[in-house]
């Protein structure tokens, strides 16, 4: 993950994940007009698959992945959940493939510092992807199928 560590973590994540929400609505512009799934396309590279886990009237929670064919398996990596606060403007990454929600491993609110690291390099990781992803020229349609 992340080799960057800011001095000030809270404001940091926070520009960070106001910096995501743009990005992944910027990849996504429909994001919110999708009922369940959607697949996004681009030139040689692997599709994009987005599925909505949850949806409210502040927040909609969803799954961004690729798929991968390994050993005669579909594999969705890097299967990364994400919460997008509407009302804030944020997108925070809640867990990916690899690692599990924070929650689940940090129970003790005073390792605030050891959470906010982690959550950092959480959203560290999807900026970067994010920016790939634009870099690519992804393009997202509505999908029963994946």
């Amino acid at each position: 993950m992340s080799l960057v560590h800011p001095v000030n973590t809270s404001l940091c994540l926070e520009k960070l994940c106001e910096s995501n929400y743009q990005k992944l609505f910027h990849l996504i512009p429909e994001l919110l007009s999708f009922k369940n799934k959607a697949t996004g396309k681009t030139i040689n590279q692997p599709a994009l698959y987005l599925k909505i886990i949850e949806r409210s009237k502040h927040t909609i929670t969803v799954e961004l992945s690729h798929q991968f064919s390994k050993n005669l398996v579909e594999v969705m990596e890097p299967a990364v959940k994400i919460r997008v606060y509407l009302d804030a403007n944020l997108a925070e990454v809640l867990k990916d493939h690899q690692r599990p929600h924070v929650s689940t491993i940090y129970k003790d609110p005073a390792q605030s510092v050891e959470i906010m690291d982690y959550k950092w390099r959480l959203n560290y990781f999807l900026q970067k992807w994010l920016d790939h992803c634009l870099l690519t020229e992804y393009k997202f349609r509505s999908t029963g199928m994946y």
